[in-house]
């Protein structure tokens, strides 16, 4: 049997969404390492802005935990491997604590925090109430008895008087510990734009954000916080199989590294630290590159992955990158296998409209994309294989998600797509996964550690590519 191991943990959970977990998670996390302090950070859900700021906080890679797209036992599995075991556990929630995919709040930040036994720090926004405040905790405590509610921050407090009744209640209602108290300086520290959160290496306020996430800090009890944290329950150590690493055919460490070129910069930033550690591990020689500051590819690369980001955002940069844009284009031509999700798949298309203006993009597909006024899809994506295409058999099914305020503005001679969306929107008539040639875009982003066979399929087609053989279309079902 194996050793338990004492991971140092806690959830910091909200009431609702903007309910203030961002801001009291962050300055937790830059408060203690900045002292030096161990601090790993995870992100429940598939948010990739909030871990870049989790990350850029605690001065380590955040971890999404996903139970809906990796299941529960995968999330912990990802959870136990890459926790600090000499310092503090960070898992933020996502929306409410109770929110999940139905009634029963199936995959909310309650059930993960249940199957990390994790303690939960509740943060809530107490703007204009008092005794109601502890009328919510007391709820919140009694709809699950299972769940380790272990402490409470407040959040927009007015005042001493209104921070000494509201912990009164909350205390006097539930027996939970009012662990902090934040006024309205923690309102409005970090910008929206379209897709949530400004990200940390667009936003310009980033050099004065530590001075005011140690003025938050002050108002929490460091101590007791740590003292919660600390009396997490041991976890069994977890196995050394790691769901997300590929098993790939004619991985060979004999075998040349294949050279994947992966374009990373303000633009292209929506990458799960496990997809590029699963290529890595795999053989893979990670080559990266910016659409703006870095002119051509390099010709002699295997295949290309465009996460996704904010294309919208440095249209004008990107397109006057001729040179890049160019390249691009001719790697398609050259069959080079080209891997694009969300924001790559905008990169790859003929033009992006965005504020009222038309920016010519690589041209690799036929069609023009608009950014609209609202959503075009959001949430979780489950689709099918249906089609030939480089890089997954028939029948495998993937689970994903999307966010986006784009969409394919052009209506006849789009190309063909592999995938029937089961549960999600996809690019257009319930389907996603645009193919042409060598080239996959989708506007579903995949994470490795729920499905391992894209890792496998990255590398096949890059080494097929490599040996100089075109990428199959033709990949049998599993």
């Amino acid at each position: 049997m194996s050793a338990p191991h004492y991971p140092s943990r806690l959830v910091i959970a909200g009431l609702a969404g903007d309910s203030g977990k961002s801001i009291v998670s962050l300055a937790i996390l830059r408060r203690l390492s900045s002292s030096g302090s161990s601090v790993h950070a995870f992100k429940k859900g598939p948010d990739y802005i909030d871990s870049a700021w989790l990350s850029w906080a605690s001065q380590h890679p955040a971890r999404n935990l996903d139970t809906w797209m990796m299941g529960f036992d995968r999330a912990a599995l990802s959870f136990q491997r890459h926790a600090a075991t000499d310092g503090l556990n960070l898992i933020e929630g996502n929306r409410g604590l109770f929110d999940g995919s139905d009634a029963s709040g199936t995959h909310s930040t309650a059930e993960l925090a249940k199957a990390l036994q994790a303690p939960v720090l509740l943060v809530v926004n107490v703007a204009k109430m008092t005794r109601t405040a502890g009328a919510l905790v007391l709820g919140c405590r009694r709809l699950d008895p299972a769940l380790n509610l272990a402490g409470v921050i407040l959040n927009r407090v007015h005042g001493s008087r209104h921070e000494s009744v509201v912990r009164a209640s909350i205390e006097a209602a539930t027996g939970i510990p009012v662990v902090g108290a934040v006024p309205s300086i923690g309102a409005d520290i970090l910008p929206d734009r379209h897709l949530g959160l400004v990200t940390p290496s667009d936003y310009t306020g980033i050099d004065c954000l530590p001075e005011v996430l140690e003025k938050v800090a002050e108002k929490l009890d460091m101590d007791q916080i740590l003292s919660i944290a600390a009396q997490a329950p041991p976890l069994s150590s977890p196995s050394t199989a790691d769901p997300g690493l590929p098993s790939c055919p004619g991985s060979s460490k004999a075998q040349p590294a294949p050279r994947i070129v992966v374009l990373r910069d303000a633009a292209f930033n929506f990458y799960y630290p496990e997809n590029l550690e699963a290529l890595a591990s795999g053989g893979a020689e990670l080559v990266f590159h910016s659409s703006m500051e870095d002119g051509p590819l390099p010709e002699d690369v295997d295949a290309i992955y465009i996460g996704g980001g904010f294309p919208e955002v440095h249209a004008a940069r990107i397109s006057s990158n001729a040179g890049f844009l160019n390249s691009l284009a001719a790697a398609a031509t050259r069959n080079v296998p080209i891997y694009a999700e969300c924001g790559g798949l905008m990169l790859l298309a003929r033009s992006i409209e965005w504020g009222g203006k038309q920016y010519p993009m690589a041209g690799v597909l036929p069609v023009d994309v608009a950014l609209e006024d609202t959503h075009q899809g959001h949430g979780y994506v489950e689709m099918i294989v249906t089609e030939s295409n480089p890089f997954f058999p028939r029948d495998t099914v993937l689970r994903g998600h999307e966010f986006h305020y784009s969409s394919i503005a052009t209506r006849t001679g789009r190309p063909s797509t592999a995938c029937a969306v089961r549960r999600g929107t996809g690019a257009f008539d319930k389907r996603d996964g645009l193919i042409l040639g060598s080239v996959w875009a989708s506007y579903t982003h995949i994470h490795a550690s729920a499905n391992p066979q894209w890792a496998e399929g990255m590398l096949l087609a890059a080494r097929l590519h490599a040996s100089g053989q075109a990428p199959s279309t033709q990949r049998s079902s599993q």
